[in-house]
């Protein structure tokens, strides 16, 4: 990181360190909270390791819960960071889950792409995708949908102590090509390990940065 990242980092490490709460999960867009600070969404695959990450970034055991079901939660999750709240996290609902029946899946569809589309606070969302498998098509699904909402997004791979470093170089790679055709996507593509708190600072600058524009 350079001087600049390094203070954001810095920065972004002690407001996470102060107040993280829940405020509410919204099922519907007329349950969503007033439009009145900045908001940063994640988003992934079902069993990414999305929890684990927004736990890692925010420096808590439990701030997110893991789901035993992957896709069980179908909702938008709002955490506030900051006191006083100074951005807000969204837990986006998990997608690709193939036990879902066609309406869960359709209701998913609505309330993520009405929440791309007309949320003016939303300032980046955050990709999660698994190192080990690289980008999906369901991922390219969700790109695309992001690229139409004009939402800018950044790729964050998860799970990166999970695999080779040669294969890691590869799955970085491959994933910076598929970055380049997509509109609304950052060149720089984040690598993570929420168990190895690999890239997590950085992340976290980047979060930061975000929230601010």
């Amino acid at each position: 990181m350079d001087e600049e990242q390094q203070e954001l980092a810095e920065r972004a490490g002690r407001l996470f360190s102060g107040r993280v709460e829940f405020l509410k999960s919204a099922p519907a867009l007329k349950f969503l909270p007033d439009p009145d600070c900045p908001e940063i969404a994640f988003c992934g695959r079902s069993n990414v390791g999305k929890s684990s990450l927004l736990n890692a970034l925010t420096g808590r055991k439990a701030i997110a819960r893991t789901s035993v079901t992957p896709g069980r939660t179908q909702e938008l999750n709002f955490f506030e960071v900051g006191e006083p709240t100074a951005f807000r996290l969204v837990d986006m609902p998990g997608y690709g889950f193939a036990k879902a029946p066609p309406k869960v899946v359709e209701n998913w569809r609505k309330l993520v792409r009405d929440f791309l589309r007309g949320r003016v606070p939303l300032k980046r969302t955050l990709l999660l995708v698994d190192s080990r498998h690289g980008v999906k098509e369901v991922d390219r699904e969700m790109m695309r949908m992001l690229d139409e909402a004009a939402v800018g997004y950044r790729i964050v791979l998860t799970k990166a102590d999970k695999i080779k470093a040669s294969e890691l170089d590869a799955v970085i790679a491959a994933t910076g090509v598929e970055a380049k055709k997509h509109p609304a996507a950052f060149p720089v593509i984040h690598v993570t390990s929420s168990e190895k708190k690999m890239g997590i600072e950085e992340l976290r600058a980047a979060v930061l940065a975000d929230a601010e524009i």
